[in-house]
């Protein structure tokens, strides 16, 4: 497989402790007295949507131009692709900011591709703004747009479940057609960090109620980012959620006769997944489209009348249903 030169490394591979200060610039030399290229451009858009630039540096680890800017509240958004915003936290923000009276964590934001801004981290900073009807909101303004794919990875203080990731990274994948359909996909493996989010997340744009924590492992474990263009790969992801989405309801299926057998577990499509999934006694593994019919093909076949109560119970716990 054609790996991504921007791909994550893993932990045993990634930067050791470094010496203190031996990376990046000395506070006296983030100075940034004149802008120009990218950033100049960006100072302009600020200007013409109402906002105004109140300083620029470079950033002291590799020294990118950065601008803090106030930009009117109606000319920013979220950006598309990343995780809902939570009601309750975002008014809960709301309450904090209200009582303070100060906004203290600016968001990150970056031009769109048409107008305005879009945040990739800020947006429930921004919700909670809203609420309060305020006028404006402090930005941190980056010049390279690819910073809203990279924040994802930025981003780790607070750990993403299965179904938010996945969307995120559907979404990711949906705008990055738009400008780039035809490139490889392959080039994006650091921003869609793992190929198996794109078919779990269209599956959970079908259904919100689907068992992905159940079908992910083996799915991770066979699927990898491919050499096709966005446009042709999105097809093959889009046959293997359909395939997975039809194995869930045949999943869900069993379960019923299951419970009308008297079975009571939160585990049962686990269960019935884990009797019906043959990878683990596997040498070679097999495509992933192979594995699911063969799933799907034993789960047909499941015979709940040889199901014992104590066979449910000493298959573990292991990744409770989600209905």
């Amino acid at each position: 497989m054609a790996k991504s030169s921007l791909k994550r490394m893993p932990p045993k591979k990634r930067p050791r402790k470094a010496k203190a200060n031996t990376r990046g610039a000395a506070a006296g030399e983030t100075r940034l007295t004149e802008i120009s290229g990218e950033a100049l451009g960006v100072k302009a858009a600020i200007e013409r949507s109402g906002g105004i630039v109140v300083g620029q540096y470079l950033d002291p680890l590799g020294s990118s131009p950065l601008l803090l800017a106030v930009l009117p509240l109606d000319q920013v958004a979220p950006t598309p692709f990343q995780r809902d915003v939570s009601d309750m936290h975002h008014k809960k923000l709301a309450d904090v900011l209200h009582r303070t009276g100060i906004f203290l964590d600016p968001i990150i934001a970056i031009t769109a591709p048409k107008e305005g801004f879009w945040t990739p981290n800020g947006g429930h900073r921004l919700a909670a703004m809203r609420r309060l009807g305020a006028k404006s909101i402090t930005a941190l303004v980056v010049p390279k747009r690819e910073v809203a794919w990279q924040i994802l990875a930025l981003n780790t203080e607070k750990a993403h479940n299965l179904k938010d990731k996945s969307l995120e990274v559907i979404r990711i994948f949906r705008n990055l057609m738009e400008e780039s359909a035809e490139k490889a996909e392959t080039t994006f493996g650091y921003y869609l960090e793992e190929a198996s989010f794109i078919k779990m997340g269209l599956c959970y744009e079908k259904n919100p109620r689907f068992s992905g924590g159940l079908y992910h492992p083996f799915v991770r474990r066979l699927t990898e980012f491919a050499d096709d263009s966005l446009t042709k790969s999105l097809k093959v992801h889009e046959r293997h959620a359909g395939l997975l989405l039809e194995l869930d309801e045949k999943v869900a299926e069993v379960v019923q006769k299951l419970k009308a057998k008297g079975f009571v577990s939160p585990y049962l499509k686990t269960f019935v997944v884990a009797r019906s999934n043959p990878l683990r006694f596997m040498k070679e593994p097999p495509e992933l489209e192979d594995l699911m019919k063969t799933i799907r093909g034993k789960v047909e076949r499941f015979n709940v009348d040889k199901i014992r109560q104590e066979d449910i119970v000493a298959s573990g716990g292991g990744v409770a249903d989600d209905d």
